[in-house]
């Protein structure tokens, strides 16, 4: 697991310097905090950080070469397959002077050429230079777990694992795309392909973008296919699911470092711990996080499922330190991100890396097998969509005299959030159920001049165009499409990957496998969502590794309590921050509306915690990267 940095002048044909380079890779320094390297050709440089996992010989030093020089390689990832195609690849007349997986992607690009990705099973982002071609290859891995940003300019391109890698560069001046902001704001993320910096760019999932010949084209290389082909019954799902998880979790135990696990308490972590057990991963440690707050609390299940387990169990309780959390916060992240729970996954990456270098984990059992209420939601609205017109005319008057949120994951709030989208279309309701901000809001907070400039309030389309574009049969199972193309690589993916990497330490996830996901989409949709039941097919696969209480316990998620918080321990930051002469100053929000939502929410008039958050990160960010308090607190060479 590294960082990788690289620019290619195929306009101005200018030579890149080594300096460059390093200096580019020393700002990723946190994801490989075990080695550097440079290789330059001319108007070519490519930087690398390493994270030693596998093959921790200077065999596996990087950027590779082939044997014959013309080919070199950049990579940030894993290949759990690397073996098996290393053996396929010895029986074409390939020869390796490593044990690593890197040398494995090099020389499966020499025999596959760009279709090499198609090969490979894992987390991945590449750079291949191909001097004889004169070719820069980029690849990113299906799912999204390892990111790459890219920048033309008037030279060429530039790339780096993460965009703060460009502050490097003396051409490069950060400024903001307010059509980015724009969807962060309704999203709480900057959706792929955007970025937060005018200019950069994201190579999304399943891509690959290619330059040569002074062109630069992306393309789609896989695809998730909702085709419900699987034909057996609940039992025989079950089985297959159970073998699958098995083998992706054994692939994934593949370690010349110490491994452990995060564990949650929630049925996804816990499954991938007791197949560590069952795989005889041992000693097995396990690493959870927990809060004040017990609505907040999940320790006390973790810590049953370690002791099922006999794990070496570690606990953390967080308490918000904003002095020290908020600037590390918005350097890792590099852009706007106001997931809340990044606070809490920072926390865990720290306490884990003291102990192990590897972590597996369950991200991506709720977005295969329908894990959120909000599927639950999608079923029964589509059902409510089917009554006579007279009955939800009366029902939707009737909701328009419930009272407004004043707290959080309370019944109310959650039956008001599900009311106030009942009457619209489908797919804009479930974009008024993910939006921080909605079309109305955002009109009020945003000032003409920013709508002006970002090109409108409106970033429905993003979703809608997500819902249209899926080919699953089903309105549950379009959602599950639409999530696993927009929220997970664009939320949660990156949460784990930033808060992970900014320690150096390597997070895995079975239930991406690839293999997983596919064979999960071909499910029918009823063996994932049974009833209100939810991740039906899972709880019966997991039935001979985990206690009934574990199965079946509600969902408490990875929140954070930021609602008592912004009422509490960084109020008066909060103010502070979102009403100073520097934040009114840029002249993108009423300041008059920032007022409002915090004096609603403080006197507990309203609950707009999530508005109030977005509000506060994105101020950050503007600090710490527009405005260049960068400068004073990273040294860049």
């Amino acid at each position: 697991m590294c960082g990788i940095v690289g620019r290619f002048n195929f306009h101005s044909h200018e030579p890149v310097s080594a300096e460059l380079m390093k200096g580019m890779a020393k700002l990723l320094a946190h994801r490989g905090p075990d080695g550097e390297g440079v290789y330059i050709d001319g108007s070519v440089g490519l930087g690398h950080r390493r994270l030693s996992v596998i093959d921790l010989t200077q065999a596996g030093h990087q950027p590779m070469s082939s044997r014959a020089g013309s080919v070199c390689l950049t990579f940030n990832g894993e290949i759990y397959n690397f073996r098996e195609l290393k053996s396929v690849l010895e029986e074409r007349g390939h020869q390796f002077r490593s044990q690593s997986d890197t040398e494995v992607i090099l020389e499966a690009y020499l025999e596959y050429g760009v279709k090499c990705v198609e090969h490979l099973r894992g987390m991945f982002a590449f750079a291949i230079w191909d001097a004889r071609e004169r070719r820069l290859f980029l690849a990113r891995d299906r799912v999204g777990k390892k990111p790459l940003y890219y920048w033309l300019d008037k030279d060429g391109i530039a790339f780096a694992s993460e965009p703060k890698s460009f502050l490097a560069d003396p051409g490069f001046d950060p400024a903001p795309s307010l059509e980015a902001i724009s969807h962060y704001l309704t999203y709480q993320y900057v959706p792929s392909p955007w970025s937060a910096f005018q200019g950069v760019q994201k190579l999304q999932p399943g891509h690959v973008l290619i330059v040569e010949q002074g062109n630069v084209r992306t393309e789609r290389y896989w695809k998730l296919a909702y085709d419900q082909t699987f034909r057996g019954s609940d039992d025989d799902a079950s089985d297959e699911l159970y073998q699958k998880l098995l083998a992706a979790t054994k692939c994934r135990l593949i370690s010349d470092v110490p491994l452990g696990a995060f564990l949650s308490g929630g049925i996804d972590s816990s499954v991938i711990v007791g197949l560590m057990a069952e795989l005889g991963s041992m000693p097995l440690k396990t690493f959870s996080i927990g809060f004040e707050q017990e609505k907040y609390n999940e320790l006390p299940f973790a810590r049953e499922v370690a002791e099922k387990f006999g794990t070496e169990h570690q606990e953390f309780v967080v308490n918000p330190e904003p002095v020290k959390i908020f600037p590390l916060l918005t350097w890792h992240y590099n852009e706007p991100f106001a997931d809340s729970s990044a606070i809490p996954s920072l926390y865990l990456a720290e306490m884990t890396r003291q102990h192990v270098t590897v972590a597996l984990n369950g991200d991506g059992g709720d977005e295969n097998l329908a894990g959120y209420d909000r599927y639950v939601a999608t079923v029964l609205s589509h059902r409510y969509d089917q009554l006579p017109n007279f009955l939800r005319k009366g029902i939707e008057k009737t909701a328009g005299y419930l009272p407004d949120a004043k707290e959080s994951k309370t019944l109310s709030s959650r039956i008001k959030r599900l009311a106030s989208g009942l009457s619209y279309s489908p797919y804009q309701r479930y974009m008024l159920w993910m939006a921080h901000f909605d079309h109305e809001l955002k009109t009020e907070l945003c000032t003409k001049e920013f709508l002006e400039k970002s090109g409108g309030n409106n970033s429905s389309e993003i979703l809608v165009d997500a819902f249209e574009q899926s080919n699953a049969r089903d309105l549950m199972t379009k959602t599950l499409d639409v999530d696993v193309q927009t929220y997970l690589p664009n939320d949660l993916l990156v949460k784990v990957d930033v808060a992970t990497m900014a320690y150096g330490l390597e997070a895995r996830s079975p239930f991406l496998d690839h293999q997983v996901m596919e064979f999960c989409a071909s499910l029918p949709a009823a063996m994932k969502l049974r009833g209100t039941v939810k991740k039906f097919i899972l709880k019966r696969a997991a039935k001979k590794l985990l206690p009934s209480n574990i199965l079946n316990r509600p969902k408490m998620g990875f929140g954070v309590p930021i609602d008592h918080w912004l009422r509490n321990e960084l109020r008066e930051m909060a103010y502070d921050i979102l009403l100073s002469p520097r934040a009114i100053k840029r002249g993108y929000f009423n300041a008059s509306v920032v007022k409002r939502l915090l004096d609603e929410h403080v006197k507990k008039e309203r609950a707009w915690q999530y508005q109030i958050w977005n509000l506060l990160i994105l101020e950050l960010w503007f600090r710490m990267f527009i405005d260049g308090e960068w400068k004073l607190r990273y040294q860049v060479t």
